[in-house]
């Protein structure tokens, strides 16, 4: 996930299916930049919303999250399966559907 914002900050979350998801990584510029680099080296699926993000990077790296940010999170978690199962046509449509191309 990632801010927009003037300094620009992400924050990696980890879910294995057992427990809470957790903070794996948080940054902001340099630190931020490389984060969402490496999600896209690996294909995965970036949500960007300055809120969650700003909540989010206030935890330690290893926390869970707050169970006030279960469902929140585990939409996100849903879209990613989406995304990931979607196929790279699929993909560009959505992209150009939602006027990202």
């Amino acid at each position: 996930m990632n801010n927009k914002n003037n300094d620009e900050l992400a924050v990696a979350l980890y879910y294995d299916g057992d427990k809470a998801p957790r903070v794996t990584a948080t940054g902001s510029e340099e630190v931020a930049r490389q984060i969402i680099e490496l999600a896209i080296e690996h294909d995965v699926p970036i949500y960007e919303n300055p809120e969650l993000v700003g909540l989010l990077a206030t935890l330690e790296l290893g926390d869970e999250i707050p169970e006030i940010l279960y469902r929140t999170i585990a939409e996100l978690i849903c879209f990613a399966y989406e995304v990931r199962a979607m196929s790279d046509e699929e993909k560009r449509q959505n992209a150009r559907d939602h006027g990202e191309f």
